[in-house]
């Protein structure tokens, strides 16, 4: 008697999406299979220890070949050795290029280079995350960044266009191609407080609406010349809020405005506060904004925001409601006094600035 055997042949390569997490998350075969276990792998399937064994390590062969594809995930599509279905492709290139929001908080700070890969091991340490995955994380956000910085176009569908990548996690990986690439300090003490999502929606924020492209956007063009994108942000709107010194001649007049307007709208305490202090806030908001021209105050963006304007609104406690009602106004008096409805171009400019300001400093402000 011959023995049977029963082959199935299909040309698909079977995905199984639990152990790609842990491949993903870092773990090796050996962890892998303590965690298998742990979650009665044996005794779901009947299988033996020796088996569960065999069958991870298979798994992650497949995967350690397959991840020279996800490399380039345009070619993952073309290649016949690894045929996926629609579906699973895009499942397999979303959890390969995700991330940890805490590994990229500790990553945007740094420069992507050989010796930042080295200190991964600190990283890991501190966040609890693997050291294989915050490797992985790294190596993802330097190709990226490498095969979008000095492409024309939006970085966004540059991301998508060359990485598959869905439009959530595209934008985030925009926001972090911008950060880098305008060199923003992200790593002094006093900006620990702050979350990547902190610095992603800042920066998302003004690449719509800070950036060459936004501008030829607002004047209805919809795109320009070769090499404008937005991750420039606009020289000639970085020169022009220059112009905000007037305003510091005309600060008692902005305060009476802004007062009369917000009496009713926050407490009267408040209110007492803007009165207060309303040079303090007033002139950090339009010296941080005098100084973008300048390039190291741009890259100390953050740093200023947080020193200059989040610190004293902690100090007389603000509310985020308050605060966000405050600088609604502070906005809208800004535009609406005379020199400003007679310059139609200062106008537009303080509100293309203020309204960008305002929301980041209600996303750093962590009351």
């Amino acid at each position: 008697m011959h023995p049977e055997v029963d082959i199935f042949v299909g040309n698909y390569t079977i995905i199984d999406t639990e152990v790609f997490d842990l491949w993903i998350q870092g773990y090796s075969v050996e962890e892998a299979v303590q965690v298998l276990q742990h979650r009665g792998e044996l005794d779901t399937w009947g299988a033996t220890p020796e088996l569960l064994i065999s069958d991870t390590s298979d798994h992650y062969r497949t995967f350690g070949m397959l991840e020279k594809l996800l490399l380039n995930p345009v070619k993952l599509s073309e290649e016949w050795t690894f045929q996926l279905e629609p579906a699973v492709q895009k499942m397999v290139i979303q959890k390969y290029y995700d991330f940890d929001d805490i590994v990229i908080r500790e990553i945007i700070g740094k420069k992507l280079n050989a010796r930042t890969r080295k200190d991964l091991d600190d990283v890991a340490e501190k966040t609890g995350v693997l050291l294989r995955s915050c490797r992985r994380q790294f190596d993802n956000v330097k190709r990226v960044f490498k095969q979008v910085d000095e492409l024309p176009g939006s970085v966004i569908a540059n991301i998508q266009g060359n990485f598959l990548l869905q439009s959530i996690l595209a934008k985030k990986y925009a926001a972090i191609v911008f950060i880098i690439n305008n060199r923003f300090e992200t790593s002094k003490r006093k900006l620990n407080y702050l979350t990547f999502e902190d610095f992603s929606v800042c920066a998302l924020l003004m690449m719509t609406t800070w950036t060459s492209a936004s501008s030829l956007l607002s004047s209805g063009i919809s795109h320009g010349p070769e090499g404008v994108d937005d991750s420039d942000l606009d020289r000639d709107f970085l020169i022009e809020l220059r112009d905000f010194k007037l305003l510091l001649d005309r600060e008692k007049e902005h305060r009476n405005a802004t007062l009369s307007h917000l009496r009713g709208k926050i407490p009267d305490r408040m209110c007492s506060e803007v009165e207060t202090n309303f040079k303090v806030y007033s002139r950090a908001i339009i010296n941080i904004g005098v100084s973008l021209n300048n390039s190291r105050d741009l890259r100390d963006f953050f740093v200023d925001t947080v020193e200059k304007i989040i610190d004293p609104c902690r100090q007389s406690r603000w509310k985020g409601s308050e605060l966000e009602i405050f600088l609604q106004v502070y906005t809208d008096a800004g535009s609406a006094l005379d020199f400003m409805t007679n310059n139609h171009s200062l106008q537009s400019t303080w509100e293309r600035y203020m309204n960008t300001m305002r929301v980041c400093i209600c996303q750093l402000y962590h009351s």
